[in-house]
C-alpha cells in the first residue's frame, strides 16, 4: 500500500489482472465521488504522485488524462490539477451498519444533556455557564507561555495529578475554604463529573442506598444510580437538606451526596447546625459524605459558611471541586479530596479511566494558582456576577407578587418561584417562542415535584441579555397571570 501526498491510501496490486493505470483511475474516481477528494482540492503533480506511489510517471499521466476526459478533473494555468469545482457535493462514505439491535448494545441508562441552541438570537438562561470575557487575555497568554516553556515529559504522569498542581491546590483550599490538607490527599480529575464517577465506582455496589437532595443535581443523581445504587430522596428547605430524614430511614445510606454551599437547584445553603448533624450522623453510621462544593466561590452578601470537609474530624467527607465555574468548563479540570482509605482505589480507577489529566492544562492552572492570578480573578468575578444578579432582581421586581426570585446571595443562577396557579411549563414554552430559554425546576426531581418555578442561569449572559431576557419573562408571566384571572372570572 502506498500513501499519496494528498493523504489518500492507494492500494495497487501489481499481480492483479487489471493494469496499474486502471486501478489508480478507479480509486481516484471513487475518492472523488464519495467526497474523500472534495471539489476544488488540488492533486499532486504527476511527478510527485508517481514518486509517492512508486510508479512510472506515465501511469499517473494516463490516469489523470482519463479523469480529465471523464470530467472529474480540471487544469488551471500555471497552478496545477484540481478536482472540478462544479462537481455536485458528496458526503464521505458512511460506516457499515450492524444489525438493528445487536446483543452487545444495551439501551442507554443516562439521559441526554441538552446542547446550547444554535439560534444566535436565543437568550439562554443556561445553568452552570460562566463568563470568561473579564479574564485578562494578557495573563492568559502569559500563563500558557510559561506552561509550555519546557517540553512535556515523555511518559504518562501520575494518575493523581501533577505534584506542582496538587501542592498549589492544597494551599488554595487552605486559604479559600479553610480545609487543612496535603498535596498527597488530592487527586486531579477531568472535572466534577469524573470525580463523582470515580467515587461511585470505588464505593457503590448494586442496591446500595444513597442519600440525595430532592430536588437535586440530575447529572449527579444519574451517575450514582448508574452504579446500581438505590436513591433515597432527602427533601430540601430554606436551611438546605433535611438531615433529620436520614435517621428515619430503616437502612443507613452508604453515602450522602450534598451541595451545601449553594444547593442545586434551590440555591439555599446548608445551615451550620445541619452540617454538624450530618457529620455526626456519618460518623455514627460509618457512612461517607460527598461534598460537591458547587458555586462556593461566589457569595455576594452573606459570609461563606465553612466547608463540610473543614469541619470533618473523623475522615468521613470526600470533597469535590472544579474550575468550571471559576474559569471555564472547557478546561475539563477539577479535583477530589478523598479520605485515606479511598486513595488507592480511586487512583487505580483513575489510571484505568484516562490515566492522567492533560499535562499542559495542569501546568497552566498551577501557575494561575501559585502566582495569585486565580484569587484576583475570583474577586473581580464576584463584582461582575453581583452586578448581573442586581439587574435580574430589578427587572423582575415588578412581578414579585407573581414570582419570587430566590437565591440571590450566591452562585451563578437564581430560582424564580411562580405563584401556584401559574404553569412553569407554559411560561417556559411562551418564553421560548420569544427566543428566551429557561429551565423548569421539575427536571431536578426524581419524584413528584412539590415546587413550581424556573431556574435562571445568568452567569454566561451579558448584562444586556440579562435585562432583555428578564423583561420578556416578566411580560410572559404577566400575560399568563392575566389570562388565568380572566378564565377564573
Amino acid at each position: 500500500m502506498a500513501r499519496a501526498s494528498l493523504g489518500l491510501s492507494i492500494t495497487l496490486d501489481r499481480k492483479h489482472k487489471e493494469s496499474l493505470h486502471t486501478q489508480l483511475v478507479q480509486q481516484l474516481r471513487q475518492s472523488i465521488t464519495n467526497g474523500l477528494l472534495p471539489a476544488g482540492v488540488q492533486l499532486p503533480s504527476t511527478r510527485a504522485f508517481a514518486a509517492d506511489l512508486g510508479l512510472s510517471r506515465n501511469v499517473v499521466i494516463a490516469a489523470y488524462d482519463e479523469l480529465f476526459a471523464e470530467g472529474y478533473l480540471e487544469g488551471r494555468h500555471g497552478s496545477g490539477t484540481y478536482v472540478r469545482q462544479d462537481l455536485p457535493l458528496h458526503t464521505r462514505l458512511s460506516r457499515p451498519s450492524p444489525p438493528p439491535c445487536p446483543r452487545w448494545v444495551r439501551p442507554p441508562t443516562l439521559p441526554e444533556i441538552s446542547a446550547p441552541s444554535s439560534d444566535p438570537h436565543m437568550i439562554e438562561f443556561r445553568l452552570g455557564t460562566p463568563t470568561i470575557t473579564p479574564l485578562s487575555t494578557r495573563i492568559w497568554h502569559e500563563v500558557w507561555r510559561k506552561a509550555i516553556e519546557h517540553l512535556p515529559p515523555n511518559m504518562c504522569g501520575s494518575p493523581n495529578g501533577d505534584p506542582r498542581l496538587r501542592a498549589a491546590l492544597a494551599d488554595y483550599l487552605g486559604r479559600a475554604r479553610g480545609i487543612a490538607c496535603q498535596a498527597e490527599d488530592l487527586i486531579v480529575t477531568s472535572g466534577a463529573t469524573q470525580a463523582l464517577d470515580l467515587l461511585a465506582r470505588a464505593i457503590l455496589g448494586p442496591n446500595d442506598l444513597v442519600g440525595f437532595e430532592e430536588p437535586g443535581y440530575p447529572v449527579a443523581r444519574h451517575i450514582l444510580a448508574a452504579s446500581g445504587a438505590q436513591i433515597l430522596p432527602l427533601p430540601v428547605d430554606d436551611d438546605g437538606m433535611c438531615v433529620d430524614q436520614l435517621s428515619q430511614s430503616p437502612l443507613a445510606p452508604v453515602l450522602v451526596h450534598v451541595t451545601p454551599s449553594h444547593q442545586y437547584p434551590l440555591t439555599t445553603r446548608l445551615s451550620v447546625t445541619r452540617r454538624l448533624a450530618l457529620l455526626d450522623w456519618a460518623q455514627t453510621n460509618d457512612s461517607l459524605i460527598i461534598e460537591d462544593d458547587y458555586d462556593s466561590e461566589f457569595r455576594f452578601h452573606a459570609p461563606p459558611l465553612p466547608a463540610l470537609a473543614s469541619l470533618d474530624t473523623t475522615g468521613h467527607v470526600a470533597y469535590i471541586g472544579t474550575f468550571s465555574k471559576v474559569l471555564t468548563p472547557a478546561l475539563r479540570i477539577g479535583y477530589l479530596l478523598v479520605p485515606s482509605p479511598l486513595r488507592e482505589p480511586v487512583e487505580r480507577l483513575k489510571r484505568f479511566s484516562d490515566y492522567h489529566t492533560s499535562w499542559p492544562t495542569q501546568q497552566a492552572l498551577a501557575i494561575l494558582l501559585s502566582e495569585g492570578h486565580l484569587d484576583r480573578h475570583i474577586r473581580r468575578m464576584r463584582h461582575h456576577y453581583a452586578h448581573k444578579r442586581q439587574l435580574l432582581k430589578e427587572v423582575l421586581a415588578p412581578i414579585a407578587h407573581l414570582a419570587q426570585l430566590r437565591g440571590l446571595d450566591a452562585g451563578l443562577h437564581a430560582y424564580l418561584e411562580l405563584r401556584a396557579d401559574l404553569d412553569a411549563h407554559r411560561v417556559a414554552q411562551d418564553a421560548k417562542a420569544r427566543s428566551i430559554l429557561v429551565s423548569t425546576i421539575d427536571t431536578c426531581y426524581a419524584g413528584t415535584p412539590d415546587r413550581n418555578g424556573l431556574l435562571l442561569g445568568y452567569g454566561g449572559l451579558s448584562a444586556k441579555d440579562v435585562v432583555c431576557g428578564g423583561q420578556v419573562l416578566r411580560e410572559v408571566i404577566e400575560h399568563l397571570a392575566g389570562e388565568t384571572r380572566r378564565n377564573l372570572g
